[in-house]
């Protein structure tokens, strides 16, 4: 085909049009540009997405299942039930409380979870996240029959309290009096520190085994629910899973999937990343425009040669198929560059964390990355299209070519 090699000659012009290879270049550089900063940018957000996402489900479960009472008293049964059903790999009860936890240096708001270890750590990674002392340890009484707790790592520097310190659980739901109401204290001993990568749970959440929590509120032998594990292939269908634990209940029962429960959160990140993509898009939009000028000069240059190839008897078509060409060829060049490009700087940035975060404002401490072919399909075939929708205006104006009105 001599189009093509017409269109690689006229990119590279003679040294006395040397501004038209210049704008040419600057074109390619765009789109380049331009791609490499969508890929980047896409990355970080599905990074930051999927990585928020482990650390909550590293906290909390994938479903919870509830009753619309708050409580609930046959929990070991159900929590039978619910390992029978397809898909669910674990299981365990779980106590929630609002109260205050002082020591020696201090106090703070906290909330309370009461866990059952044994089954607790098939559920969620409590075991994982522990950076002092074990998930057992709850388990494990001295003689002083003192209970033992968990605390965050943020929390526990805030008390100035260490694995053998005490602390005490005041809760202000105590009995009513002469006096007024008395609040509740229970000295524990600190037996583990965790550490779940997020400021909100490491400053505000402290784990008791969930006897000793039922003890401390007085509650008696219920739960607020279950939280239960699905296999991780299904997790994105973790609500057909809720569905089915419904079913197998029967009525009386609430089950809650980690998406429904975090929806608002995580649809503010595809908002965003939509946003980002749109905005980005906008720097390709620009190299476009310059391949549109540049185009034109090679036209309004070229309109001899236009002119004598279309008496020796080139068509219309042939001639627009010609700058057709020359554009395809930098949107090609320059979406090739950028999509090298961007998965190089992703991988550079994945392997060496050049850019930390702080722990007290983000959920993890450095730049997340998580390249989604996908998304890489989306940015290269967005730019093709782009660049080759500009190069149609160009390409038409030099098919309008007649010989006649040029070479007169």
């Amino acid at each position: 085909m001599y189009e093509w090699f017409i269109s690689l000659r006229y990119l590279r012009a003679k040294h006395k049009h040397g501004f038209i290879s210049l704008i040419s270049f600057i074109s390619v550089a765009g789109i380049t540009v331009g791609v490499i900063a969508l890929i980047v940018v896409l990355a970080v957000y599905s990074g930051f997405t999927e990585g928020l996402r482990d650390q909550i489900l590293g906290i909390n479960s994938h479903i919870v299942v509830q009753q619309p009472g708050g409580s609930m008293r046959n929990y070991e049964l159900v929590r039978d039930q619910i390992l029978a059903v397809e898909d669910v790999e674990g299981a365990t009860p779980y106590l929630y409380a609002q109260t205050l936890l002082s020591s020696s240096s201090g106090g703070n708001g906290v909330v309370l979870r009461g866990i059952d270890p044994p089954t607790a750590e098939n559920v969620i990674s409590l075991s994982e996240q522990m950076i002092e002392g074990s998930i057992d340890n709850l388990l494990n009484k001295n003689d002083d029959n003192i209970p033992n707790i968990i605390l965050g790592k943020n929390l526990a520097q805030d008390l100035r309290v260490h694995i053998g310190g005490k602390v005490r659980l005041i809760s202000p739901s105590g009995p009513l009096t002469p006096m007024g109401i008395i609040p509740k204290i229970k000295t524990c001993r600190v037996s583990g520190i965790f550490e779940s990568g997020m400021f909100e749970y490491d400053s505000s959440l402290a784990y008791m085994a969930v006897g000793d929590v039922q003890q401390f509120l007085e509650s008696g032998d219920i739960v607020h629910g279950i939280e239960v594990l699905i296999d991780r292939k299904k997790i994105n269908k973790a609500d057909e899973v809720a569905a089915a634990i419904v079913a197998a209940l029967g009525p009386g029962f609430i089950a809650k999937d980690w998406m429904s429960m975090n929806q608002n959160l995580f649809a503010a990140f595809k908002l965003e990343k939509i946003g980002m993509f749109i905005c980005l898009t906008l720097i390709i939009l620009v190299a476009a425009l310059n391949i549109i000028s540049a185009l034109i000069m090679v036209v309004m240059e070229k309109g001899k040669d236009i002119a004598i190839l279309k008496s020796m008897g080139a068509t219309s078509a042939s001639i627009m198929r010609i700058f057709f060409l020359q554009g395809a060829i930098i949107a090609l060049t320059g979406t090739t560059l950028g999509v090298l490009g961007g998965l190089g700087l992703c991988e550079l940035l994945s392997r060496y964390k050049f850019i930390e975060l702080p722990s007290n404002v983000y959920p993890m401490t450095t730049l997340p990355i998580k390249v989604l072919p996908g998304d890489i399909v989306i940015v290269a075939v967005s730019a093709v299209l782009i660049t080759l929708l500009a190069t149609l205006y160009p390409s038409w104006k030099a098919s309008q070519v007649q010989p006649a009105e040029v070479l007169s």
